[in-house]
């Protein structure tokens, strides 16, 4: 696995990337509190295919890519960087994947750049709009998503941070997720969570709504023991695609599905991006 360095306007963003250079790109985006090393069992799968698969640390993330201002993490700043990020590989169309607050910016890369997309993979999140009509008609969604109220207020950095990462590690400690050591090593960098958390704290209502329908081929995968993402936006989310949709459902599975069931993600991922791509 290889090591790279995507220079996007006036950032760099750190990445791990597997497969041949002149295989379709394939960008892989993480969600919080977590890196690229989110996708150490997807970089190799996809290679082995023929893909160029490649895995940044997101804005914040990457330490030459952390700006201060709570602005500079709206979500169409973060889709300018997939953006650039493809640029930089030389791909005038790619296949994104994404989960947790990877998908958010999947889903948005796919509302506003299908001309530049094969396909989108969607992994946990549901689309935008589906998950802010959830919440904003009192549905399960509400309650799931309050975790976002705090992720917002000033306590979260001190309650992840202190003693340790121990509200960091925490967060992990129930999900079988026990390989963190990278996660911790990153978020535990000066400006780090802040930026990871500004994410949360720039989300935007008005850019959900203005989003159209998503056209290319999607596949989105749900997992029924989600803490956080529940059954009635997931199922909500095929009213906003209009192109060929696959809907999968893992039973069983937690929130962190790249890493708790590795296979079976693949062999998703790949059968997708191998059918539409």
């Amino acid at each position: 696995m290889e090591r790279l360095e995507l220079p996007v306007g006036p950032f760099a963003f750190a990445a791990r990337a597997d497969g041949p250079p002149d295989g379709e790109v394939v960008l892989l985006l993480h969600g919080f509190p977590q890196t690229s090393y989110t996708w150490r069992y997807q970089l190799p799968a996809l290679a082995g295919a023929g893909f160029r698969a490649v895995a940044p640390d997101q804005r914040g993330y990457s330490p030459g890519a952390r700006p201060a201002d709570v602005s500079d993490y709206h979500p169409e700043r973060l889709v300018e960087d997939v953006i650039g990020m493809a640029d930089a590989l030389g791909a005038d169309r790619f296949h994104v994947v994404g989960h947790d607050f990877g998908g958010l910016v999947a889903w948005h890369t796919a509302a506003r750049h299908a001309e530049r997309l094969a396909t989108p993979t969607v992994v946990s999140t549901p689309h935008p709009r589906a998950v802010a009509r959830s919440i904003l008609e009192g549905g399960e969604q509400r309650e799931k998503s309050s975790y976002m109220l705090f992720f917002r207020s000033p306590d979260a950095e001190p309650f992840f941070l202190d003693d340790d990462a121990a509200g960091l590690r925490g967060l992990f400690s129930s999900t079988g997720v026990t390989d963190v050591d990278d996660y911790v090593q990153v978020l535990t960098q000066p400006g780090a969570m802040t930026a990871a958390l500004n994410w949360y704290r720039a989300l935007d209502r008005d850019v959900v709504e203005s989003m159209g329908p998503i056209t290319t081929p999607t596949l989105y995968a749900w997992s029924t023991e989600d803490p956080a993402l529940g059954r009635v936006a997931a199922e909500e989310t095929a009213t906003h695609v209009e192109g060929p949709y696959r809907f999968e459902v893992l039973e069983g599975v937690g929130h962190f599905v790249p890493e708790e069931v590795p296979d079976a993600l693949n062999r998703l991922l790949l059968d997708h991006v191998t059918a539409t791509g």
